[in-house]
């Protein structure tokens, strides 16, 4: 059944202003509020064409207001972010990730003309540690509960959705579980920090890294908001690359660290402002993480047009990534390391 009032958050950012504009295109759907605290850059606003922009804080009881006023029937949560802002970002991501999370369920739960709720999470629920599964299913809990940052987060949101579905059984709840987004056109921390000259990464891992494009994730929340697909549902491109692989195809050179000196190595990025990394984004980077997206496709009924090596290959091209190093004397060296490792067998 199409919706007919959606109010989408986080419409500042890339993924919540595109959706609202991909709804604004559509006819079916009257009207289109997009949520957040700033306004979207100019070239997205005008993108985002008959959607109506409204400054308001989720965190704000206000929202109730918001959602009755405009007789909102569905709402697509998806303000919930792993990238902080400034030197006091980490809190105030937090903040709006959990507590904005709260206040928004408390609204469609006020509002019995909210019928449809579509949330943004994340794979990072699960956790990455040494002893991970091959794959993730969504039935699984984490090895290692996140204990901070982002992960922390979304496992506390999944919980507040949880609980309001059990409140409200009459609303579609859907929850979607994205791997890492990369694409030409997302900002994100992963695609800075393959945009790094020089990569940092922990000495003695490959991380297996699996990864979505930024418009089958687009799609994916528009088919859940077009469609009834209440549940939990992993979402990621086909395949996984070794962060090795994934570094030596953005042409970029790999600057392997102890893992003693990480923190050091991650403080000089964030104090340059070229990379904030968290503490669970650090654990990703050793340990990697790959989920199971049979549901996806068989009862979601989606499946990715992009692979993650497809995906991460059309990031590179987009964003005119130009080798560090030739290609071809990075190959040669790392012949030259095989073939002398072969001769000390």
């Amino acid at each position: 059944m199409t919706p007919k009032v959606v109010l989408v958050t986080g419409v500042s950012r890339f993924l919540g202003g595109h959706l609202a504009a991909r709804f604004a295109a559509n006819p079916d759907i009257e009207r289109v509020l997009g949520v957040d605290t700033e306004p979207p850059p100019r070239d997205l606003l005008r993108r985002m064409g008959r959607a109506e922009f409204v400054r308001a804080d989720i965190r704000n009881p206000l929202i109730s207001k918001v959602i009755s006023t405009a007789n909102v029937d569905t709402v697509v949560h998806a303000s919930v972010t792993a990238n902080p802002a400034g030197p006091t970002g980490r809190t105030v991501m937090k903040e709006m990730n959990v507590i904005g999370t709260m206040q928004l369920l408390a609204a469609c739960q006020k509002s019995p003309k909210v019928q449809k709720l579509v949330v943004k999470s994340t794979s990072a629920v699960y956790g990455s540690s040494s002893r991970d599964p091959a794959v993730f299913t969504e039935d699984m809990g984490p090895k290692d509960l996140p204990s901070s940052g982002y992960a922390k987060d979304a496992v506390e949101v999944e919980g507040y959705v949880r609980g309001f579905g059990r409140r409200r059984p009459d609303v579609n709840v859907t929850t979607l579980r994205f791997t890492n987004f990369i694409g030409p056109r997302i900002d994100t921390v992963l695609t800075r920090y393959f945009a790094l000259p020089v990569v940092p990464t922990v000495l003695g891992y490959d991380a297996r890294v699996q990864l979505l494009h930024s418009e089958d994730a687009l799609a994916v929340l528009e088919r859940a908001t077009l469609h009834d697909l209440p549940g939990v549902y992993n979402v990621g491109g086909d395949g996984v690359l070794l962060l090795s692989q994934a570094i030596r195809r953005a042409g970029r050179l790999n600057l392997p660290v102890p893992s003693m000196a990480v923190p050091t190595v991650g403080g000089f990025f964030r104090s340059a402002r070229l990379v904030d990394f968290s503490p669970d984004q650090m654990r990703f980077l050793n340990w990697g993480r790959v989920v199971d997206t049979t549901q996806l496709k068989k009862e979601f009924g989606f499946t990715p047009r992009w692979t993650t090596q497809q995906a991460f290959d059309d990031y590179v091209s987009g964003r005119g990534l130009k080798p560090f190093v030739d290609p071809e004397t990075i190959a040669a060296a790392e012949r030259g390391i095989l073939d002398a490792a072969a001769r000390f067998r």
